[in-house]
């Protein structure tokens, strides 16, 4: 059975116990989150919840539909099909040697990213970007000695209609 990644944008209630009720739903079926962020919009009331999962198209109907009728779910937007913009942020802790640290500024300004943190053996790395920008820096960064690395979900917002 092929599987595709899908991404959902869900508007939901900024209630304790939402995405309990929204993750439960995923675990009761077998099914697996692969990232998830959250995060109140503008109005403080509502919650967007980035949802990235893998499964076949008919699993991904059954789950918008099981998740439109929890009480408090908003809208549920498949971006999957759509235009839009997604990112994720990595901070990425690598060992700065004195002779390997120019060769890390150069790779960060590379790829846009930037040092948050210096200490006397390391840097802390900031970057944003998609997956492939991700896994692209990582490669690169490796060889120095990468120490830790924390990433958020994806984050994700369907692009203006072009008229």
């Amino acid at each position: 059975m092929e599987t595709n990644r899908y991404i959902l944008s869900i508007l939901v209630d900024n209630e304790p116990g939402v995405l309990s009720r929204i993750a439960g739903l995923f675990s009761g079926r077998g099914f697996n989150i692969d990232s998830l962020s959250v995060a109140s919009t503008l109005d403080p009331e509502v919650s967007r919840i980035t949802m990235v999962t893998n499964c076949d198209a008919h699993i991904i109907e059954q789950i918008k539909k099981q998740l439109h009728k929890l009480i408090n779910v908003i809208t549920v937007t498949d971006l999957t099909e759509t235009n839009y913009v997604e990112r994720e942020l990595a901070l990425v802790k690598v060992h700065a040697k004195p002779d390997k640290r120019a060769e890390i500024l150069r790779i960060v300004d590379i790829f846009r990213s930037k040092i948050v943190d210096v200490g006397h053996n390391h840097y802390t790395i900031e970057i944003s970007g998609d997956k492939g920008k991700h896994e692209a820096f990582i490669s690169l960064i490796k060889p120095m000695g990468i120490i830790e690395v924390a990433s958020t979900g994806s984050i994700a917002l369907a692009r203006e209609k072009v008229k």
